[in-house]
């Protein structure tokens, strides 16, 4: 556990129980949500990878245009 890990949760064990469970809440919710993005990011590498390369291929053959900002 990293010290401001440590600090952190020194100072929340001094809060109200309600306020406690409340951002422990939150904290547990926000792993969920990034677990369940980073397994959806993974699946999806091979595509990304995919369009990546088609992208590359179109360019080589002068098939993209500039954009114009």
């Amino acid at each position: 556990m990293t010290k401001l890990l440590e600090e952190a949760i020194a100072a929340l064990a001094k809060l109200p129980e309600s306020e406690q469970d409340g951002i422990a809440s939150l904290i547990l919710e926000e792993i969920a949500s990034e677990k369940k993005w980073q397994e959806a990011f993974d699946k999806s590498q091979p595509q990304l990878e995919q369009l990546a390369e088609e992208a590359l291929e179109e360019f080589r053959q002068g098939k993209t245009l500039p954009l114009k900002f």
